[in-house]
């Protein structure tokens, strides 16, 4: 069994994880996490001084051997089935931001969407979306 965080510490352990995804930490993708956290009804009332503790926090368990299961686990245990897609959304738009997307991201968005059981034309509507939203002129 794993440890229950806040719906919001486990949405910030998902964006936290893909940023850190391919072994870097863009600061384009900082800043999305950042406008998030700020800008989104989910993180109502959320204490916006306390991401970077839930970053340090959810980076110590990346450490771990088993540390994206756990986080994983640790998400899929927090979040209500109806909050997966927001999920997935927010990791989607992680990935995207800084307008790259290397194979480790591409293959820890396939995990989650794997993990949190998304079906594919949730999955479809949300990296268009992304897309849409990324494209440059």
């Amino acid at each position: 069994m794993s440890d229950k965080v806040s719906v919001q510490e486990a949405l910030l352990y998902v964006m936290v994880t893909m940023s850190a995804a391919d072994s870097s930490m863009p600061d384009a993708e900082l800043g999305s996490i950042g406008d998030l956290v700020k800008t989104l009804p989910v993180f109502a009332g959320f204490d916006g001084n306390r991401v970077v503790t839930v970053a340090q926090a959810c980076g110590e368990l990346l450490q771990r051997p088993d540390g994206l299961d756990h986080i994983l686990e640790i998400v899929a245990d927090s979040l209500s089935p109806r909050l997966y897609d927001t999920a997935y959304a927010l990791a989607v738009e992680v990935a995207a931001s800084d307008g790259t997307l290397p194979d480790e991201e591409l293959r820890l968005l396939e995990i989650l969407r794997d993990r949190l059981n998304l079906d594919k034309l949730t999955v479809a509507a949300i990296e268009r979306s992304a897309q849409a939203r990324f494209r440059s002129a």
